[in-house]
């Protein structure tokens, strides 16, 4: 005899479980894989999240209407939404297309990727939404760093000794200072090598101007003769962070991209470019070009301790390690802190606070505010000094649009 079913159909509970399943993200907030942007940002209105609309209408304004100089886009996000984002559109190639015929400083590569005033090239890679990172490169880096070290594939020292992965060059100035620079002096710009990046990008005594010119970076860098003890001073160096490179080349056996490619962008869902050097070593100082919403998942994954989607990219004590002042730095006419190749930047109204940010030539800026749970992204193309300097107050009107009030859920974190 058959038996007669009279209970509800599977079609019909399955639809109530998922039903289930819906209301619940409802009342309990996304879910761990929604939260996180791999494919692309959850959008919002800023009121949603505690956003000043008029304060960010009125710096958009503002930036087109040209008091921030040559911006090229804006986003912003809070409580792990998209909440504003603006391109503004610019003719780079009438505005740098004369400099871009002739060879000298920043332009040492008339028809290829270092002719900083190349239209294919600057400030977008080949007319895409990429965009240069400058030395944004430099915090990608270290991030990249982190992750080795967590898969226990960068067994490094930070505080041994890094002549020794100079083997294969016969370095010059070899004193009893160069043989103490270590792996941590070089993360936090302390490594006291001679070296002099505070005057313009486009003057031929910039040291960093003059490495790009040569074949060989990693050997015009480290045979530069020493100018203080490791660990004492501060100098801003992108040829330090071009040692990095070779470095984590001969530590791991491959290169920085190609490492960053299988286990930052791939799980993060980020495009990329990221240009060479002469001799075929990754651009570790400033070749990278990312979209702003992939660069802005870099301040996401930090500001979760390096967690994305469940799994830990990044060590939390890596995190920790890169966004805790190690030195003083006065720059710009304001005082930063610096990290593991992260700017940190004093704010609030007696500065006990810091945001941590990636900075890059030519208006290129990741900052991050984590008690506000805030990523704004700046990307632009000012690289010639100007008579009346735009303004530089963008990031700190970001920031001054957040009602402190309105906290983020738990879930949007």
């Amino acid at each position: 005899m058959k038996l007669r079913h009279t209970g509800p159909s599977f079609s019909a509970l399955l639809r109530f479980a998922t039903s289930l399943c819906s209301a619940l993200v409802l009342v309990f907030g996304v879910s761990a894989q929604d939260r996180f942007p791999t494919k692309s940002w959850s959008k919002a209105d800023p009121a949603t999240v505690g956003l000043d609309s008029k304060a960010l209408g009125a710096l958009d304004a503002d930036i087109a209407g040209g008091k921030y100089g040559l911006v090229d886009t804006l986003l912003v996000v809070r409580c792990g939404k998209q909440v504003y984002e603006r391109a503004y559109a610019h003719d780079y190639g009438n505005i740098y297309g004369d400099l871009a015929k002739t060879a000298g400083p920043l332009n040492h590569d008339v028809n290829g990727p270092y002719n900083y005033f190349s239209f294919e090239f600057h400030p977008y890679f080949q007319h895409s939404d990429l965009h240069t990172m400058q030395s944004v490169s430099k915090t990608i880096t270290s991030v990249t760093i982190g992750i080795a070290m967590l898969r226990k594939e960068f067994p490094a020292d930070l505080d041994a000794p890094i002549l020794k992965y100079f083997d294969n060059y016969k370095v010059a100035s070899v004193d009893d200072r160069k043989r103490r620079i270590t792996l941590r002096h070089l993360l936090t710009m302390t490594a006291g090598l001679e070296w002099n990046e505070d005057v313009a990008y486009n003057d031929p005594k910039n040291s960093a101007d003059i490495m790009e010119s040569k074949h060989d970076w990693v050997e015009y860098v480290i045979d530069q003769p020493m100018a203080a003890e490791p660990g004492k001073v501060f100098v801003y160096s992108s040829g330090v962070t071009q040692l990095l490179s070779h470095i984590f080349k001969k530590v791991t056996g491959r290169n920085v991209d190609e490492y960053a490619t299988e286990y930052l962008f791939k799980p993060l869902g980020m495009r990329y470019h990221w240009k060479h050097s002469p001799t075929g070593l990754p651009d570790t100082e400033g070749g990278l070009y990312l979209s702003s919403p992939d660069l802005a998942k870099i301040g996401f994954l930090y500001l979760n301790s390096g967690v994305w989607d469940a799994k830990q990219i990044v060590s939390p004590e890596w995190v920790k390690a890169s966004i805790t002042p190690a030195m003083s730095v006065r720059d710009e006419g304001r005082d930063w802190k610096y990290g593991f190749q992260w700017w940190l930047e004093p704010y609030g109204k007696s500065h006990e606070r810091h945001a941590w940010a990636a900075r890059g030539f030519g208006g290129q800026e990741l900052r991050v505010v984590p008690e506000l749970q805030l990523i704004s992204v700046f990307t632009g193309w000012d690289i010639l000094p100007q008579a009346n300097e735009p303004k530089h107050d963008a990031g700190e009107r970001v920031i001054g649009a957040v009602n402190e009030q309105q906290a983020c859920s738990a879930q949007a974190r």
